[in-house]
């Protein structure tokens, strides 16, 4: 029961909003179309449970998938009920990871594991298969191999299956087995986790520990998730061990924005939630607050063709808004240039240029740097990632974890000290003989390292005996400052600067700057470095000088501009799929998914909405006849203005029929560019195929039910 009268925060909620919001006991699925306000939702409902309700904001979970986005989950809520402060609003990663550092006993780890990234990972894999890859395997085809099984291991801890399991959904290889296993025994002896342990073996722990699961679905009476339909098998299952039947579990998510099949997300988990939690009350949230009438009209119209949703109707106070504007261009560079041409009226920090692959961004950067249109390209590398600071922290991934073989082999060889690859291994066959962490090893090691090698060794451990005993008193930001110049890294990072013309110091300067807000000891530490683990911001909090945005349309998730400009809508290009070349039809499953992730770009703009084909684009290197995307179909034509005219290759797509006065009906087989002509096969119903220049051929378009 509420406790005294309604507080002001429910007053702003529609009516939908506010059954969301005071709905409690039975399973809660929110379905929360684009724009719908689901954040404002889920906020207002962590405030009205802890300020209302009376619920101690302990015993409240909330999980979500970025980091920006936990973070203003938290403000937010804090903001509506101060006492939601305690509430654990984490990502589902950081959960796992608070988890597993709390039972790390039971589960043979260090409280102070650390968590491996892509290149740790494969630095792991590379040792662990060094004698399990055949032996003509070498070089860029060794890391190539290397990634394949990465990548599989991945999408297996995706799914929760180990290395004893039946992986041959996954792939095909017959070694994947033993090198999965060879990989988690190697992580395992290292003391790391990777991010697929954090959840994998979060679900394993409940499962093993009935104990430790009635203790934890105990103290999280109320368990909310967001942005659910981008979970994956395995965080399915941690919300499952966690549910208990007695306490509350509530999901928000949209079908319709389900975009990250390739990242393993399994879109069923959304579908199916009312099977799974029975009793479960859905609420559709379809009242829309950020985009105009047609843009939500072409958004619906697209996505409504979609088998696999449970459907919503999106819908707005704001009017219809500008017409959609459709152009059809040249090529790519006429492309670049008419959004240049858009942007002369200014509106740079209000502009999104979005495509579907990451090299469409080369030619709106090259023309960009050539009129100095100030633009940025999301997506480049992230500052935890850059060469220097990933050297600097591995010394203090080492100090917490001096088992961890990535941070060892990266501390000990940057700057350069003489120590090769037979000194390691020397170093590393002690550590696993003697049962020793590898500093007490390199110690004993010394005597059988020669030359070079055995000196910088030396100084090496001797540095890490120094940071060792100032580790539990002095605060990170000194700990690293030592780092910087007493371990080589500042004079080498100098050099390179003033060869390369690069700002490597100034990262290095920046990354004491960032240690400077964590308390003193290894707790600070460690919570520093679980924190950049686990950030996926790849914003730059600095910048302020308007820009055009150019993004991939994955990168959009979340994100509005005033005006959108989606480009590159031909068919194999958005809507991305393979064998366009043989066949017209793509595979189903994948022709939804990207219409849902059309359906994401359109709904990212509030007022303006450009969409631009082109007849031709170079890709790869080769010159391509391409034809409009079929979603262009499925927006209404009296919402849009047409700029520019299809082309007569445009208006006779791969797979139409056609009629050809001599050889009778047919279906086109095969386009492509000879040249500046167009060329098309056709086969016609004789089983007859014929090749011809559209520019002096007429073919006349007819419907497929003519000559089938």
């Amino acid at each position: 029961m509420v406790k005294g009268s309604d507080p002001s925060y429910l007053k702003s909620l529609n009516s939908r909003q506010l059954e969301a919001v005071l709905h409690y006991g039975s399973p809660l699925l929110i379905l929360a179309g684009a724009g719908s306000g689901k954040t404002r939702v889920i906020t207002t409902k962590i405030a009205y449970l802890v300020d209302q309700q009376q619920f101690d904001p302990r015993c409240i979970l909330a999980v979500t998938f970025t980091n920006k986005a936990a973070k203003e989950m938290k403000q937010r809520a804090v903001a509506l009920a101060p006492e939601a402060g305690e509430v654990m609003i984490r990502t589902f990663h950081s959960f796992g990871a608070w988890l597993l550092r709390r039972n790390a006993s039971l589960i043979g780890l260090s409280p102070y594991f650390t968590i491996c990234d892509e290149q740790d990972s494969l630095s792991l894999l590379k040792s662990a298969v060094k004698d399990k890859l055949p032996g003509e395997l070498t070089g860029s085809d060794a890391r190539r191999q290397r990634k394949e099984f990465l990548h599989c291991i991945n999408r297996a801890k995706d799914c929760c299956l180990g290395p004893d399991d039946d992986l041959r959904s996954l792939s095909h290889h017959e070694d994947l087995p033993e090198v999965y296993r060879a990989y988690q025994r190697y992580l395992q002896r290292s003391g790391n986790v990777d991010f697929g342990d954090l959840i994998m073996r979060s679900v394993q722990l409940l499962q093993d520990n009935p104990e430790v699961k009635k203790r934890i679905s105990q103290r999280f009476r109320v368990v909310l998730v967001d942005e659910y339909q981008d979970s994956n098998i395995a965080q399915f299952h941690l919300l499952d061990e966690l549910y208990d039947k007695s306490n509350y579990i509530c999901v928000v998510g949209d079908e319709d924005q389900s975009i990250y099949r390739f990242r393993g997300a399994e879109m069923e988990n959304i579908l199916n939630f009312d099977r799974t939690f029975p009793g479960t009350m859905v609420i559709r949230l379809e009242e829309n607050y950020r985009s105009t009438g047609n843009i939500l009209a072409a958004a619906g119209s697209v996505v409504k063709n979609n088998r696999r949703r449970l459907g919503k109707n999106l819908w707005t106070r704001k009017g219809e808004g500008a017409r959609i504007l459709m152009v059809h261009l040249e090529d790519q560079e006429h492309e670049a240039r008419f959004c240049s041409d858009l942007l002369k009226d200014g509106g740079y920090g209000n502009t999104a240029i979005l495509y579907r692959m990451n090299f469409q961004s080369r030619s709106f950067e090259t023309l960009f740097n050539r009129l100095e249109i100030p633009y940025r390209v999301v997506g480049t590398l992230r500052f935890y990632e850059r060469e220097e600071v990933k050297d600097a922290l591995a010394y203090l991934v080492l100090l917490l974890n001096p088992n961890n073989i990535v941070a060892f082999a990266r501390a000990i060889g940057k700057p350069r000290r003489g120590v090769g690859e037979k000194s390691l291994d020397k170093i590393k066959a002690v550590s696993r003989d003697h049962g020793m962490d590898l500093l007490a090893a390199g110690k004993t090691a010394l005597d059988s390292l020669r030359g070079r090698g055995a000196g910088g060794a030396e100084q090496f451990l001797s540095l890490m005996d120094h940071l060792g005993e100032r580790l539990d008193k002095s605060k990170p930001a000194l700990l690293i400052k030592e780092v910087i110049t007493k371990s080589g890294l500042y004079d080498h990072y100098r050099e390179r600067d003033l060869a390369e013309g690069s700002s490597r110091l100034s990262n290095l300067e920046e990354l004491v700057s960032a240690l400077s807000e964590y308390p003193a000891g290894r707790e600070g530490l460690s919570r520093y470095l679980e924190d950049i683990s686990l950030n996926s911001s790849d914003e730059d909090p600095y910048e302020t000088t308007p820009r055009v945005t150019l993004i991939t349309v994955h990168n959009t998730k979340g994100l509005e501009f005033e005006r959108v400009i989606i480009t590159g809508l031909e068919e194999g290009v958005f809507p991305l799929y393979s064998g366009l070349e043989e066949s017209a039809f793509p595979d189903e499953e994948e022709l939804e998914e990207e219409r849902r992730l059309f359906y994401v770009a359109i709904t990212r703009a509030r007022e303006r909405l450009v969409l631009i084909t082109c007849a031709t684009r170079k890709i790869f290197g080769r010159e391509r006849w391409q034809t409009p995307s079929v979603f262009l179909d499925e927006v209404p034509a009296e919402i849009m203005d047409v700029y520019g005219q299809k082309s007569v290759e445009e208006e006779l797509p791969l797979g139409c029929g056609v009629f050809h006065e001599q050889y009778g009906s047919g279906i086109i087989t095969r386009k492509w560019m000879q040249g500046s002509e167009p060329m098309v096969v056709v086969r016609f119903e004789n089983g007859r195929s014929a090749r011809f220049c559209l520019n002096y051929t007429p073919l006349e378009r007819i419907a497929m039910d003519d000559w089938s």
